[in-house]
């Protein structure tokens, strides 16, 4: 494993972000929305319009993923949504527990070599979450590609298959795995705590890791075995530490959020951090706070963070991101570029509601 023994240089990513305001609250009328509307995915539809794929939690904490079009106002800014039901719901025995489970917080990678949308979820089965992955090429109709598996590697000690794992996504095209070799590649974020299993068992970490706060990991997949066989996807090798937490705001843990896009210095990630008290015996944490940032990582080699934000560039200040299922939570999860210096951000809203903010690229005059 990489171990990041020293801190690299970063600089401060030229970046800011500006709320627009609430996109999506849950419909009081409908019992799948009776916990909240939260953490969407997006993607373009073939007619070139820009859709949502919302977590719906009903109650019991039971979630499904939504499909919605975005509306859009006079100046193109997202002002609204329009309803188009439920195109994902746990149907799997990996995908169920006694208390409900449900499929959560998709994130969705377009893959134009392979003219395909790649959905990445989390199916929260009797394990606790898990990686799972679908694809589909309109939108509406997804194939389940089962949970992801994660190849043992010596070298970690660890088996990756034991733990917790969600925030995952695909980079859009291949690129370079730790051996050269165009690769698909995907974010995520294992969990080294295992007491919740079994009490005591404790947080058993991989080889060459002294650290236990949750990070950004990536795992690849040869991108000609993919072309071969889309279910390759779902097969990933050669994990490697991206990110730690570092700052006070996200000193829990971190996670990536929306699906990296490339920039002139390498491929950006709007991501996540969480600071506060977490606590062991509940599901829901009303003591942490959850705020967001910019990395960007090196197009050469993905496991180099060459900017970050020091500090968070969207944290909980309006009454709708303090108040809610979850107090204190802004958590985005899509981003859908409008131009090389713009894009939009769709992010939870306290584990209650959608909201949209616009990603602004500024000019960098030295670091900050």
């Amino acid at each position: 494993m990489r171990e990041q023994t020293k801190r690299e240089l970063v600089t401060q990513p030229p970046y800011t972000i500006e709320r627009i305001g609430v996109l999506m609250s849950a419909d009081p009328a409908d019992p799948d929305e009776a916990w909240g509307v939260l953490n969407p995915a997006s993607a373009r539809g073939r007619d070139g319009l820009l859709y949502l794929f919302p977590r719906l939690v009903a109650a019991g904490n039971v979630s499904r993923v939504g499909r919605v079009r975005v509306e859009l106002d006079a100046a193109g800014i997202p002002r609204s949504v329009e309803r188009l039901g439920v195109v994902l719901e746990s149907q799997e025995s990996w995908e169920k527990n006694a208390l409900g489970g449900g499929v959560e917080d998709p994130r969705i990678t377009y893959l134009p070599a392979l003219d395909r949308h790649v959905m990445v979820y989390t199916a929260y089965g009797p394990l606790g979450p898990r990686v799972a992955i679908a694809t589909s090429d309109d939108l509406m109709v997804w194939e389940r590609l089962g949970p992801a598996s994660f190849a043992y590697e010596p070298e970690l000690g660890s088996d990756l298959q034991l733990y917790p794992n969600k925030d995952a996504m695909f980079f859009p095209e291949p690129i370079p795995g730790p051996d050269g070799v165009p690769s698909y590649a995907m974010l995520h974020r294992p969990m080294w705590d295992l007491s919740w299993i079994r009490e005591g068992e404790g947080e058993s970490l991989p080889h060459g890791l002294h650290d236990p706060r949750p990070g950004i990991w990536v795992s690849f997949t040869p991108a000609a075995a993919v072309a071969r066989d889309i279910r390759s996807l779902a097969r990933l090798a050669d994990h490697r530490l991206v990110a730690l937490p570092e700052q006070p705001w996200e000193a829990l843990k971190i996670g990536a959020g929306s699906v990296p896009v490339r920039v002139p210095e390498g491929w950006m990630l709007v991501f996540h951090g969480v600071s506060g008290e977490l606590d062991p015996d509940r599901v829901l944490q009303p003591k942490v706070r959850y705020a967001a940032g910019v990395m960007i990582l090196d197009p050469s080699d993905v496991t180099r963070v060459i900017a970050r934000s020091r500090d968070p560039l969207l944290e909980p200040e309006l009454p709708e991101e303090i108040h809610g299922t979850v107090p204190n939570v802004v958590f985005p999860t899509a981003l859908e570029q409008v131009s090389d210096t713009e894009a939009y951000i769709f992010y939870g809203m306290a584990d209650a509601r959608i909201g949209v903010a616009r990603l602004r690229r500024h000019s960098q005059s030295g670091d900050a």
